[in-house]
């Protein structure tokens, strides 16, 4: 037989010289930059630029050969960093995602060089065990015992529909191999939960309209409400998969009443689910907490720290009081993958989630809770609060504004009203165009909703260099687009 002689790859002298640890610095100090230049409130807030217009500057030819790192750098610095969401400007005040921590975002490179699948021990050694150790803290902060668990997702939505999952398979469970039947059951929900329930409603099988909304009380899910709507449905025969709470609502921040709406699950034996994506971060504050008493009686918990713990996105999670509701979600066995059923501790979570190929996340997580302390982040989840009741009153103070609730975390919903002459279909358009000129104007960013059928501005403060002045500045700048869309008018 011909010996067969192979010569390296040639791009395996790129790969080497990729690998040195000037090379690593140079892309670490293009976001060293950028959170220095967002510290010394310098630059844009966000692009005035058109999806089509940031399209033509990628415009190109697939790449066929090399380029130098340094010229990649530069077209980061040039095309991509200015014109990205600064999240890390004091003044941006927009959706619900952090600038993240500095130590989980150098945790990054890590990650990504040590490529680990968390889907079973063998392929994540560590990886697996730091995934456990992380829900066993926020299982413990959730009040549960050490019969739960839980497992890392890439965000609310998937959390919930896990642990929707996980009620399905509890109240059907032979759905995973025969269906729902023809009579599903329902879900419950407040009017002013995410979108992610009736997605899951879709998903597993039992229909968008078979997701039922509960009426609210300010922007609660009404226990009072919700007990007669249970009472219906058995009076009619119609079964309730679970109920779903809300803890900090996207559109207002609210927190639904956790005790109350669990004694009604209690009294009729209804999984409770809380999305708690946003809010369940209050478990880490001392003033805040409160907010959520009853939440060690839920039966499954969404929580996503990629929000108010400030961590680089993805990095949800999905918490259940007891962890074989999660294991029984998801009973397709892979024997050449997962451990023995007998044996005393499963370590693997590929079978707690629908992901195989599965991200170390939760060393991002690890990492942040070492470098930074639960304590501190229970801090900055009340300093947040504090801003939003700081433009709360801010509010009060200026004719031209009318808050629309009181916070009760760190979003706030409020509505331009001007100098008074406009009736409120103009005010709707005004309130609609002065978002997007703000935004425009690179000062500030900030999002929008709708409440109770009006158009509303809505705030999420969630960066620890937002100071009141920036707030002040953000309100005068709102108020400047206004006033020059009333003389437009």
């Amino acid at each position: 037989m011909m010996e067969t002689r192979l010569a390296p790859p040639t791009i395996l002298s790129e790969i080497e010289v990729d690998t040195a640890p000037e090379v690593a610095a140079k892309f670490v100090e293009v976001a060293a930059s950028y959170f220095a230049e967002t510290r010394r409130r310098e630059g844009r807030v966000s692009t005035a630029l058109s999806p089509s217009e940031i399209a033509r500057r990628f415009d190109e030819p697939l790449p066929r050969a090399a380029h130098s790192v340094d010229a990649i750098i530069d077209r980061l610095r040039a095309q991509v960093i200015p014109d990205a969401n600064h999240l890390w400007h004091p003044r941006y005040v927009g959706h619900q995602i952090a600038g993240p921590l500095p130590a989980a975002v150098w945790t990054e490179p890590i990650t990504a060089a040590l490529n680990q699948s968390v889907a079973v021990f063998e392929m994540s050694p560590v990886g697996t065990v730091l995934e456990h150790q992380v829900i066993s803290w926020l299982c413990e902060l959730a009040g549960f015992s050490s019969r739960s668990g839980g497992t890392l997702t890439s965000g609310g939505t998937e959390a919930t529909f896990t642990g929707l999952l996980a009620a399905r398979a509890a109240a059907l469970p032979d759905a995973w191999t025969d269906g729902i039947g023809a009579n599903p059951p329902v879900l419950l929900c407040g009017e002013h939960a995410h979108y992610a329930v009736t997605r899951a409603g879709a998903q597993l099988g039992i229909g968008m309209r078979n997701v039922l909304s509960v009426p609210s009380r300010e922007y609660r899910m009404d226990p009072e409400a919700l007990a007669a709507r249970v009472r219906d449905l058995r009076h009619d025969n119609r079964r309730v998969l679970a109920v779903v709470a809300t803890a900090g609502s996207t559109a207002t921040g609210s927190f639904d009443d956790l005790d109350a709406i669990a004694s009604i699950c209690d009294e009729f034996g209804i999984w409770l689910h809380l999305d708690g994506a946003h809010g369940a971060s209050a478990l880490l504050s001392t003033t805040h907490r409160g907010r959520l008493r009853g939440i060690d009686r839920v039966r499954s918990l969404a929580w996503d720290p990629h929000k108010m713990m400030l961590l680089p996105s993805q990095v949800g999670t999905l918490l259940v009081r007891e962890a074989g509701d999660l294991d029984a979600a998801f009973s397709q066995r892979a024997p050449y993958l997962f451990n023995d059923a007998q044996a005393e501790k499963s370590w693997d979570q590929g079978q707690r989630s629908f992901m195989c190929s599965r991200r170390a996340d939760a060393l991002k997580l690890w990492v942040a809770l070492q470098r930074y302390g639960a304590d501190a982040l229970g801090d900055l989840y009340d300093y947040f609060c504090d801003l939003a009741r700081f433009m709360f009153e801010e509010i009060l103070e200026r004719a031209y504004f009318v808050a629309l609730h009181e916070p009760e975390c760190n979003i706030l919903c409020f509505r331009y009203v001007g100098s008074g002459r406009l009736n409120e279909d103009a005010l709707d358009a005004v309130n609609r165009d002065l978002r997007e000129r703000y935004n425009q104007s690179g000062e500030g960013w900030i999002t929008a909703t709708n409440l109770g059928g009006r158009r509303v501005l809505r705030v999420t403060l969630m960066n620890p260099r937002t100071t009141p002045g920036d707030i002040r500045d953000i309100l005068d700048g709102l108020a400047r687009v206004g006033a020059r869309l009333e003389r437009e008018l």
